[in-house]
């Protein structure tokens, strides 16, 4: 049974840009491993106008940052994941925590076409961004 992926901007507020949550089988991925008040990265860094999104799978594993706690990353260290592509599967793995409590998320394996969908989704919908 593969893990479903669903990407989510929150809405910019006063403090911060407008940043994304990545909800695996219905759990917050940031909540859980940084705790309340954490954050995630800020939307346009990974959704970005006109390029395709770090999200994106390849067979080329790579490592993205996707969450830091609430005294920031540079304080206490970021929440990240390696992203894979192995054919018809993604796989998030080698998951990288803030020091404790927080622990790291299982790994996740995502049906290639959903999580594909899904990124083209969050890349394509841009109600978030404003123009200046």
């Amino acid at each position: 049974m593969f893990d479903h992926l669903e990407i989510r901007v929150l809405p910019p507020g006063p403090r911060f840009a407008a940043q994304l949550r990545f909800w695996v089988n219905g759990e917050d991925v940031i909540e859980g491993a940084v705790y309340e008040g954490g954050r995630g990265p800020f939307a346009a860094d990974v959704l970005p106008a006109g390029r395709p999104s770090l999200l994106r799978a390849t067979s080329e594993a790579r490592r993205l940052e996707l969450g830091e706690p609430e005294c920031t990353g540079g304080c206490c260290g970021f929440l990240s994941v390696v992203v894979q592509r192995f054919g018809d599967i993604v796989q998030w793995s080698e998951w990288e925590v803030p020091p404790a409590p927080a622990s790291p998320p299982p790994e996740f394996h995502f049906d290639a076409s959903q999580y594909d969908a899904e990124v083209a989704r969050a890349e394509t919908d841009r109600w978030w961004q404003v123009h200046m």
